[in-house]
């Protein structure tokens, strides 16, 4: 969510900059677009007085300085003239000694053209007819004040435009977080699901969210509909093959087969792989029961009937021992945690003396599950093999192989760690090591 808002406060800043540099500076543009307009119109009626100030008089042409504005009599005023009548050149007292330019085309110099005093001047050429000769006058206005007064302007709008820009941002940034707080719910929501803590999703949720948390409940009972039938279907296939195995068992053990003994033998073996994998599945639909799908595993809940389980299943002369910390969960399937703890401690039961210990702790890091045993163990040089399916390291003990490949299996699932060690009892220690999931 954190990443949603971040990209989208990104994009609003990004888009509202662009917009406002381009709103700001189009607006500045035409403001001074009019202000020059209105400047020339005020130009264009300044040469216009000058034009008529221009009269004939007892000395020949002169300019009537009467009808001059007091502006261009006063030394470095920001109005100035500039008039050329034949041979006959004015100029206004304002410029003192300084020489205004002359634009090189008619009407308004679009260019800020330097003038006395480090002024930039805003110029106008106009050319007439008087007294039947050309007359090109030329008049001056600083621009110098209207400039300075254009930057502060554009300091207020930049100081007006952040503090808009971040009330703006401030505002998105609430809005974003109450319209995605609904998925942050139904994310947590999903958490509590896949922990086992719900069996569904809240369906008061924003409109535009419903067709989602409908289709994931509407998911949710399909799986677990789907898990009850095929519990159901293992224990109905269990019972169904209860008596026609026996009638096998039966047969091989009769005399039709008495001549045959290897052939009774290699049909024993394969009947008591069928047995015993058919008994693992039943054991472990009877343990799964009806947890919800995605169930955390509770070790106060889980571990002591597992035991109990075992110890009714190998006999009453195995000590099976736990050591686990009250209130420990383990952020995994409950089914899959079974199945592992399972064949961990029926394989340890099956090769046991007398004592089997459990011991699950928590640290930093994640989870450690101990399994040993006071049994022969197993050899350095041999303990790989036994993570093969299917392989047995003596025939003589009952079992089908498949028990530390099926917990290999599940271990990399998870990218854990497991090793086989020699236990303190003198047997088999298996340690396995989970990392904590990250959410």
């Amino acid at each position: 969510m954190k990443s949603i808002q971040r990209r989208l406060s990104v994009g609003l800043l990004s888009v509202l900059l662009i917009a406002g540099l381009a709103v700001s500076q189009v607006s500045l543009w035409l403001f001074e677009s009019g202000l020059q307009r209105y400047l020339e119109s005020g130009l264009q009626n300044d040469s216009e007085n000058l034009l008529i100030a221009i009269s004939r008089g007892t000395q020949g042409l002169q300019l009537d300085e009467r009808r001059l504005s007091p502006a261009y009599q006063r030394p470095f005023s920001g109005h100035y003239f500039s008039i050329e009548f034949g041979d006959t050149h004015w100029r206004s007292r304002s410029l003192w000694d300084a020489k205004l330019p002359k634009p090189k085309q008619y009407g308004l110099d679009r260019t800020l053209q330097p003038g006395p005093d480090k002024q930039m001047l805003l110029l106008l050429r106009s050319d007439y007819q008087r007294f039947g000769q050309p007359v090109s006058i030329t008049v001056a206005q600083d621009y110098t004040p209207i400039r300075e007064s254009f930057k502060q302007v554009q300091k207020i709008g930049l100081g007006i435009g952040i503090f808009a820009l971040t009330i703006i941002l401030l505002m998105q940034r609430l809005m974003v977080r109450r319209s995605l707080r609904p998925l942050d719910t139904a994310r947590k929501q999903i958490i509590q699901l896949q922990s086992g803590l719900r069996s569904q999703l809240d369906t008061q949720v924003p409109l535009e969210l419903e067709p989602l948390v409908t289709q994931i409940n509407d998911l949710l009972a399909h799986t677990e509909d789907t898990l009850k039938r095929s519990r159901n279907a293992l224990g109905n296939l269990g019972h169904a093959l209860k008596t026609p195995m026996a009638v096998l068992y039966s047969l091989i053990n009769g005399q039709q087969l008495e001549g045959y003994p290897h052939l009774q033998q290699s049909l024993r073996d394969q009947l008591e792989q069928i047995q015993q994998r058919m008994s693992r599945e039943l054991n472990r639909a009877r343990l799964a029961g009806d947890a919800l799908p995605g169930a955390q595993f509770d070790a106060d809940t889980e571990l002591p009937a597992l035991l109990s389980t075992l110890g009714m299943i190998h006999g009453d002369h195995l000590q099976l021992t736990l050591n686990a910390s009250p209130g420990l969960h383990m952020p995994w399937d409950r089914e899959d945690m079974l199945e592992l703890l399972g064949n961990l401690l029926d394989n340890a039961c099956k090769w046991a003396d007398s004592c089997v210990e459990l011991s699950v702790r928590q640290n930093s890091s994640g989870f450690i599950i101990e399994v040993q045993d006071d049994g022969p163990g197993i050899p350095e040089s041999e303990r790989d093999q036994v993570f093969s399916r299917g392989t047995r390291l003596d025939e003589q003990t009952s079992g089908h192989g498949l028990g530390l490949g099926i917990v290999r299996d599940i271990v990399d699932t998870w990218r854990g760690q497991m090793r086989l060690e020699t236990g303190p009892m003198g047997g088999l220690l298996v340690i396995i090591e989970l990392q904590k999931r990250k959410r």
